[in-house]
């Protein structure tokens, strides 16, 4: 069965391959190859910023009269994807990276200058102890002391990160708790005991403002009530009226109290101009009813002796006074 894809191609007997002319090209022929941007740049034509890792159609060409230990430089052209101006760079095998020529500007290259300073800083010294033991001596002192100050803060880090390995968070965090309720404990018992302390204060203060109103003033003794209930006088039977004096509606009756004086309050204390103006109008009263018996021998209510009426006598007064 023949292969439908044929691989291998027909040399005819007479064939002479040193008689094939060779195709002569020139060295800076240039090729078209797809690539991508090594790194970000910015066009010094419009600005336009070309980020790394964008691609190109680019021309590719080998660098003449430049190689690196037997490695040839190729150098690519490519265009602004706004303003189509030419942009050059090429490679760079001694610090394995690329070269910007011109056309754009390298952003970001940072890292590629510390390197370089490094280089410079480490060229310079080996410059300096090529003739110079002393500085040899002097470096290796530096080097050793700061070998040891890196081992000592390793060392510590080491240790930090044991010791945080070891620590019990949760048990931490319940202390860290007890400790908030411990404290908000003792400030509730604080405010009990200040408000116990102002209560009792308060206290006191009355209980001294009372005893000193009881001092200035000392209760009357409760008199008895003549009715249970204020209006237990309604069920009475009503009494038949009599005909007033004259002489009553003066001085007031003298037989019996008024029914509804067991109603009214009466003023104890009186001033002695009262007292006496009252014992003045009783010995009036005494006289007048002397008078009296001598002009008109009636015989007096029965029940009421001479005391009694002057004993209503002053409470009808003092009832008056006090309305």
């Amino acid at each position: 069965m023949s292969e439908r894809k044929v691989l291998n191609k027909y040399y005819p007997p007479d064939f002479d391959p040193s008689k094939i002319p060779k195709l002569k090209l020139p060295k800076d022929r240039q090729y078209v190859v797809r690539l991508m941007a090594p790194f970000n740049m910015r066009c010094k034509t419009c600005g336009e910023y070309i980020y790394k890792g964008k691609k190109f159609n680019a021309r590719k060409e080998t660098v003449q009269n430049e190689v690196y230990l037997g490695l040839p430089i190729f150098r690519f052209y490519i265009k602004c994807t706004r303003c189509l101006a030419e942009i050059t760079f090429k490679t760079d095998p001694e610090n394995t990276d690329y070269t910007m020529e011109h056309g754009a500007t390298r952003n970001f290259q940072a890292e590629k200058l510390l390197e370089e300073e490094e280089k410079r800083v480490q060229k310079e010294r080996e410059d300096e102890e090529l003739n110079n033991p002393m500085k040899v001596l002097e470096n290796r002192t530096k080097d050793s002391k700061l070998e040891m100050e890196v081992l000592e803060n390793l060392q510590e880090l080491k240790d930090l990160n044991q010791r945080q390995a070891h620590v019990d968070f949760e048990a931490m965090l319940r202390q860290h708790r007890l400790s908030e309720e411990e404290r908000q404990k003792q400030e509730q018992e604080e405010d009990e005991r200040e408000m116990a302390t102002l209560l009792e204060e308060a206290r006191n203060r009355r209980l001294l403002e009372d005893s000193d109103s009881e001092d200035d003033a000392v209760p009357a003794p409760p008199r008895p009530a003549l009715w249970p209930s204020p209006t237990a006088i309604l069920d009475e039977a009503p009494k038949a009226k009599r005909k007033v004096e004259s002489w009553e509606q003066s001085i007031g009756s003298l037989g019996s109290r008024p029914q509804l004086s067991g109603l009214v309050v009466v003023k104890k204390r009186k001033t002695e101009r009262e007292h006496s103006a009252g014992q003045g109008q009783a010995a009036a009263a005494l006289g007048a009813l002397q008078s009296r018996k001598a002009t008109d021998p009636a015989p007096p209510t029965p029940g009421a002796s001479s005391l009694s009426q002057l004993g209503a006598y002053l409470d009808s007064d003092d009832s008056s006074s006090s309305n």
